[in-house]
């Protein structure tokens, strides 16, 4: 205590620095927004685009068409695809009496409000008399809500397909599937001719069309051939950059 009653200043007490001219906390500052940065375009690089593969598959030879177009999807940069099936409507009693397999229980079920998440959707279904199999029309049904709101307007779309016989609809279940994607506003992309040589193949028997995929099933224990297989890759990588173009 000096005269006056004044405090003097203890010589050992250090001075308090301005963390805006601290040139170390600066530099920590610089760091860590660089890292931010680093990071936010890191996560920009790694999202992808999501094509939905949703299907209906009793003796899974959609199924074999749609894990195919999977890979076909996910050969183009930047797109991923997904797989999904639709509810099954009939009863286990019923099923076990058509000798139907157990469903693939690691791809999931999908419900109609997760189709917005789809930036694509290519949808799968066997025939019944020349449309689609009730499975995948009763899961059309369920979007009425999503249709009211034109919640999937502007989305692409395609349909890939399985029949019994080589006159059993190839084209007719495709074709009949367009009013679905239509009354929603999405945009229906059929594979064409797009696959080139292996659309004019007439030395072996080969499921699909230019309206999209297709596999012979026969009495049910024909599987899908090389061919119909690399048809269903093809319309997966041609519908991903659909999307990517659209996107």
């Amino acid at each position: 205590m000096g005269k006056g009653g004044g405090c003097v200043p203890s010589k050992k007490k250090a001075p308090i620095s301005d963390p805006k001219n601290d040139p170390a906390s600066t530099s920590i500052e610089t760091q860590t927004l660089e890292t931010q940065t680093a990071a936010t375009i890191e996560a920009a690089r790694e999202k992808k685009l999501r094509v939905f593969i949703v299907y209906y598959s009793m003796y899974g030879h959609v199924e074999s068409l749609a894990k195919e177009m999977k890979k076909g999807v996910d050969s183009v940069e930047g797109v991923e695809g997904e797989l999904y099936r639709v509810a099954e409507t009939l009863p286990k009693e019923v099923l076990e009496k058509m000798k139907a397999p157990e469903k693939d229980e690691s791809v999931a079920e999908i419900t109609a409000e997760e189709l917005v998440e789809a930036d694509g959707v290519a949808f799968g279904f066997p025939t019944r008399f020349g449309s689609m199999a009730a499975q995948m029309k009763a899961f059309f049904d369920s979007t009425g809500k999503l249709w009211k709101e034109q919640k999937l307007a502007g989305k692409p779309a395609g349909f890939f397909v399985s029949t019994g016989t080589q006159g059993g609809g190839q084209e007719t279940t495709a074709w009949t599937a367009i009013t679905q994607v239509v009354h929603h506003g999405m945009l229906y992309v059929p594979v064409g001719y797009s696959f080139g040589a292996g659309m004019f193949e007439m030395e072996s028997i080969r499921g699909g069309s230019p309206y999209g995929a297709g596999v012979f099933a026969g009495d049910g224990s024909r599987e899908a051939s090389q061919q119909e297989l690399a048809l269903a890759h093809h319309q997966g990588k041609y519908l991903a950059t659909i999307v990517k173009k659209l996107n």
